[in-house]
C-alpha cells in the first residue's frame, strides 16, 4: 500500500493511524469533518479532506477516494453522543465508505469494529450503549456482505498507554485492553498483509509481536 484514505483521522487511533503510515513511507489521506482539524492532519503529514460522512453522498466520498490503495474506517460517533449518531457514523459512515470505496476502485477496505458487538444484550441495556454495539454489529455484516477486500479489527477495550508491540490477534483472542497506538499499529501492518484479507479478528495486547501476529 503507498497511499490510504482514512475515515475518522481526526480521532486518537486515527491520527496515530497516519503517524505510522507516513513514518513507513507511505501516503495518507485525513478525511475529517471540521475545518479546524485540518492543521493537525497537515501537522502529521497526511493529505487533508474536508468531508462530513453523516451528510455526504456515495459520490461525494468516493471523489476524495480517487488514487487511494486502500480505506480505513475509524470513525466513530464518540462518548457523549446520542443514540442517532452511533446510527449515522458508526454504521451508515461504514456502508457509504464501502459503497464509495467501490465507486471509486479501491479494493481494500479494513474497518476498526469493537469486541463483543455479537454478543445478545440483555433487556435493560443502555439505549445509547445499545445503540452503539448494534451498529458495529451491523457495520460488520454490511461489510462482510460485500466484495471488497475487507479485514475488520475488533480490539478490546483502549488505553492510553504507551504501544508495546505485543498483541494477541485472533478470531477469539478473548477480551482485554489493548493501547489505541497498538491498534493503530495493528492496522498499518493488515494492510500490507494480503493473507488478512478476509478475516475478522479480536485484539487485546498480548505476547506476540504484531508483524508475527499479523502475518500467522
Amino acid at each position: 500500500m503507498t497511499r490510504v484514505a482514512i475515515v475518522g483521522a481526526h480521532g486518537q487511533i486515527g491520527q496515530l493511524i497516519i503517524k505510522h503510515l507516513v513514518a513507513q513511507g507511505m501516503d495518507a489521506i485525513g478525511i475529517v469533518r471540521k475545518e479546524e482539524q485540518v492543521p493537525a492532519m497537515r501537522k502529521l503529514g497526511a493529505e487533508p479532506v474536508l468531508l462530513d460522512i453523516e451528510n455526504a453522498t456515495a459520490d461525494q466520498l468516493a471523489s476524495c477516494l480517487l488514487g487511494a490503495d486502500a480505506v480505513v474506517f475509524a470513525a466513530g460517533a464518540g462518548g457523549g453522543s446520542s443514540a442517532e449518531r452511533k446510527r449515522t457514523v458508526d454504521f451508515a459512515g461504514s456502508v457509504l465508505l464501502a459503497e464509495a470505496a467501490q465507486k471509486a476502485g479501491v479494493r481494500r477496505y479494513v474497518q476498526i469494529s469493537a469486541i463483543g458487538v455479537d454478543n445478545p444484550l440483555k433487556s435493560d441495556t443502555d439505549p445509547v450503549w445499545k445503540a452503539y454495539v448494534e451498529a458495529k454489529r451491523d457495520a460488520d455484516i454490511e461489510l462482510r456482505k460485500s466484495t471488497l477486500d475487507w479485514t475488520i479489527i475488533r480490539p478490546g477495550p483502549l488505553t492510553d498507554d504507551p504501544a508495546t508491540g505485543l498483541v494477541t490477534l485472533s478470531p477469539n483472542a478473548g477480551r482485554g485492553e489493548v493501547t489505541r497506538e497498538d491498534v493503530a499499529l495493528v492496522v498499518v501492518a493488515v494492510l500490507e498483509a494480503p493473507n488478512t484479507i478476509g478475516q475478522q479478528w479480536e485484539l487485546r495486547n498480548g505476547e506476540t509481536p504484531i508483524r508475527d501476529a499479523v502475518s500467522q
